[in-house]
């Protein structure tokens, strides 16, 4: 029987003094399944929050997982390897890929077993939804902001012209003042004064209403006059 080699994982946050409860409780539930410390990796003082490359003792340890130097990774509890359940199975998602069990004292977790292994499938689950709820939020706080305005109570986007500068850059480019000069002149943006110019041009073009027989069949369109004109009485 082989005996299965452990990677222990102890963590303590800025509150925490020591990780010695956390090592004196994983090496006695190690000790009654008959496996073996093979190495110890620490993070002292470090928020679980922070990313791998903020916790030396956790990146050592995925790196022995995926050299597959450790058979299982052992934490006292599950909030010792991430504060949320997306890193959670990315986590155990690198341990699958590599065959490496987890197994957790305080949650009962061990994925040598059958009830451990389905457990692990769950959590992929869970995690979708918990995607899925932030999704929700994110969608929903952005349509409240737009119709009740930021936390600062400023609304979201460019804010309206005023129409006092509005009515100063159409007088600018009614005299023939070019787009970049009323934009210096009136203190706006240039697109500011290509959308109020594009508003003047479409307002003094006539609209083009093409005849009702040309709409029919446009391939033979009609004089107007030519209707207008009388056919002679046979």
């Amino acid at each position: 029987m082989n005996v299965k080699r452990v990677g222990l994982y102890l963590r303590t946050s800025s509150t925490e003094r020591t990780v010695e409860n956390q090592r004196q409780a994983l090496s006695e539930a190690l000790g009654r399944r008959g496996w073996q410390i093979a190495e110890e990796f620490t993070d002292a003082g470090i928020s679980g929050a922070k990313g791998r490359d903020k916790r030396p003792g956790f990146d050592r340890l995925l790196k022995a997982v995926t050299r597959r130097k450790i058979d299982v990774v052992a934490a006292w509890s599950v909030d010792r390897l991430g504060r949320s359940l997306q890193d959670l199975v990315g986590f155990l998602g690198e341990l699958n890929a590599v065959g490496c069990d987890l197994y957790l004292e305080r949650q009962a977790v061990d994925t040598t077993t059958p009830a451990g292994r389905a457990l692990f499938q769950m959590l992929g689950v869970f995690s979708e939804f918990e995607r899925a709820i932030i999704q929700q939020r994110v969608l929903a706080g952005m349509a409240r902001a737009r119709l009740r305005g930021t936390k600062s109570g400023k609304p979201i986007g460019q804010p309206p012209l005023a129409v006092a500068k509005a009515e100063a850059i159409r007088a600018e480019l009614a005299r023939g003042t070019g787009i970049g000069k009323t934009a210096r002149l009136c203190g706006t943006g240039v697109s500011a004064v290509q959308r109020i110019k594009r508003e003047m041009v479409a307002a003094t073009e006539p609209p083009q209403i093409p005849h009702l027989a040309a709409q029919i069949n446009p391939q033979f369109p009609i004089d107007p006059q030519s209707l207008s004109q009388k056919a002679p009485i046979q």
